[in-house]
């Protein structure tokens, strides 16, 4: 059976640039036999966090929060493609993420930054590696930091010049990086429950 992969991107901005890399690392990884499904933070539209999902009656949750649970219950890992604002995180992709917190447990986690300068949103990246710690993802070693993405990857998403070369020799570590976590994890769900 395929992995499950939910790759995470945040932006709400009308000229969205990072969703090119989200993009891509969904098609780097269906190719890789992963079953990869990007989710775009403006496209599920939560409201700023009022109530997370747990906090509703079951079955009273907002229809896009309750299909959203269920999207990651059932993934096996996650990719979080997020730029740098202001030397951090991105707020709607921090907004969807805060909606839960069991639904995340007990999967491994890889971090995909970018910006528009030459850092490539690595301070963003290494505020997320904390995030996701605690809301109960193991946070792969490997990441990817593109900037600027105009000199990655183009309107369609393919490499271009020299970011789009490091792209594409950075890449198969940082997916065989999690899918080997990706595997474990999954193999030790099934051996043992986790302990809550």
């Amino acid at each position: 059976m395929a992995d499950r992969i939910l790759v995470f991107y945040g932006s709400y901005r009308h000229d969205q640039q990072g969703i090119r890399l989200a993009e891509y690392c969904v098609r780097q990884l269906q190719g890789r036999g992963a079953d990869a499904e990007l989710i775009d933070a403006q496209a599920v539209n939560l409201p700023m966090l009022d109530r997370m999902y747990k906090e509703y009656p079951e079955g009273e949750a907002p229809a896009a929060m309750e299909a959203l649970a269920g999207k990651i219950r059932k993934a096996d890992a996650f990719v979080f493609v997020t730029g740098e604002y202001n030397w951090s995180v991105q707020p709607g992709l921090k907004n969807l993420t805060d909606h839960f917190l069991e639904e995340w447990f007990w999967r491994p986690a890889a971090i995909a930054s970018y910006s528009a300068g030459r850092f490539g949103g690595v301070r963003s990246a290494l505020a997320w590696r904390d995030i996701l710690g605690e809301m109960g993802m193991v946070v792969v070693s490997s990441t990817i930091a593109v900037g600027p993405m105009k000199d990655t990857l183009d309107e369609d998403g393919e490499p271009v010049g020299d970011g789009g070369k490091a792209l594409e020799q950075q890449f198969p570590r940082f997916a065989d990086d999690l899918l080997w976590w990706t595997a474990a994890a999954k193999t030790q769900r099934e051996k043992v429950k986790p302990p809550y």
